[in-house]
């Protein structure tokens, strides 16, 4: 098992959820992180909590991972002591809206396109280059049980985690002789703000989810990733697929009354 110890990990939509778990996770191994999200507020209150509870350093910033020029900016204006990112944790994703597909709302589409693909694109291509110049470093991407089979109503939200597999496996061909690991973390039903969010903030259908049901923590993935990150130096574990015990697929989950 190698030591998180002293390592730069950078998590992109850490104020909630498996990005919020994963700040706790890596900093309780004694990393030092990097966090960012678009609700500043919250992420310093996050940032501050976690250097009071586990004493690592904490850098926190406002980011929007949809706007390229900002992504690009604020990766290249990092403080010095921050540039030399160990670990990328690709977080940042969201669903919006639980529709057939010509009923749908195309605006729904360019948010999920615009952060859950081209986010993870950007904020990857920015901090690629310094890992590939170092010869080290190891991205782990949050996909989902949606980017290995589709579901009735999920026609984009899911392509977009399709595109996360297969942009994941791309990657890691492309660096295969930079000494860089890629992985993948795809979770099945994880109770977080994700349904929350996907029905725009309706409790009552949010919590329909994962009714007659215990769902996964954003800390059951959290764990998954750290295990990723923790194996010797000549393993990489590609891909880890977690659902709830009660969920068999993406629509086939047993749910008692």
């Amino acid at each position: 098992m190698q030591s998180l110890k002293g390592k730069i990990v950078f998590i992109t939509g850490a104020t909630s959820g498996i990005g919020k778990a994963c700040a706790y996770a890596f900093a309780k191994e004694g990393a030092n992180i990097i966090i960012n999200a678009r609700r500043l507020e919250l992420l310093n209150e996050i940032a501050d909590d976690i250097r009071k509870k586990h004493n690592v350093k904490v850098y926190s910033f406002k980011l929007d991972v949809r706007n390229r020029e900002e992504v690009f900016n604020s990766i290249n204006s990092l403080p010095d002591e921050w540039k030399r990112i160990d670990i990328l944790i690709n977080n940042a994703g969201l669903a919006r809206g639980l529709n057939k597909f010509y009923e749908d709302n195309p605006d729904n589409w360019e948010e999920m396109i615009d952060t859950n693909i081209k986010g993870l694109l950007y904020v990857t291509y920015a901090i690629l280059p310094g890992m590939i110049e170092r010869k080290s470093g190891h991205i782990i991407n949050i996909g989902s049980i949606a980017g290995h089979e589709a579901y009735p109503k999920g026609a984009v939200y899911c392509a977009t985690k399709h595109a996360v597999d297969a942009i994941t496996k791309s990657l890691r061909m492309d660096t295969i002789d930079k000494n860089i690991l890629v992985s993948t973390i795809d979770p099945g039903l994880v109770e977080t703000n994700f349904s929350r969010v996907r029905f725009d903030g309706d409790e009552e259908k949010a919590k329909a989810v994962y009714k007659g049901l215990t769902p996964l923590t954003g800390e059951d993935v959290a764990d998954a990733v750290i295990f990723c990150a923790t194996r010797p130096p000549h393993v990489n574990v590609a891909q880890i697929t977690l659902l709830a015990a009660q969920q068999a697929t993406a629509t086939i989950v047993y749910r008692k009354e």
